[in-house]
């Protein structure tokens, strides 16, 4: 097991109303990802899948700063910022950048809590599920970019999952 029960800070569920439903669930997923990355080195949160893939746990991270990023900066609130980790020239940067370099896996680690802080205040300041953001011209409401969030964690815990396995054993929660 990642963490004992008695110390696990999910709360997997007893969640009221939507938004709480919402940003709950997706509370949950983040702290997952944090558990699958918990107490390896940079070594071995750069360490790739299998050939030819990129995927590594240092990579999901970075992805999900960027995703973070897009969805609750670009898209909710209107922010014209750089992506984080990719460019049009590097568009998998996230994962092809992601080098065994303690200042590197540090960075990514503020980078991602920096946007999570965002999308939370975003999502408690809101004044209700229905405000809508621009997404590539059409509008999308902050449920829908929420349900996203939690898929989008949901599917990358689950690759997380697999290359922790590979990594050292672990497995489950």
């Amino acid at each position: 097991m990642f963490v004992h029960p008695d110390e696990d800070t999910r709360t997997d569920g007893g969640f009221r109303g939507e938004r709480d439903v919402l940003a709950g669930y997706l509370r949950d997923q983040r702290i997952t990802l944090e558990l699958k990355c918990a107490g390896l080195d940079a070594e071995a949160l750069a360490r790739r899948s299998v050939e030819p893939s990129d995927l590594s746990l240092l990579g999901l991270v970075r992805h999900l700063a960027g995703v973070e990023q897009y969805w609750f900066r670009q898209v909710m609130a209107g922010q014209d910022v750089r992506r984080h980790c990719r460019s049009e020239a590097e568009p998998a940067g996230e994962f092809t950048g992601a080098a065994a370099d303690p200042a590197l896996v540090a960075d990514a680690w503020a980078t991602w809590r920096v946007e999570v802080a965002f999308a939370e205040r975003l999502v408690t300041q809101a004044p209700g599920m229905d405000v809508t953001g621009d997404c590539g011209g059409e509008p999308m409401e902050l449920r829908e970019v929420l349900v996203h969030m939690i898929e989008e964690y949901a599917r990358h815990n689950g690759h997380a999952d697999l290359l922790r396995e590979r990594i050292d054993g672990r497995v489950g929660q």
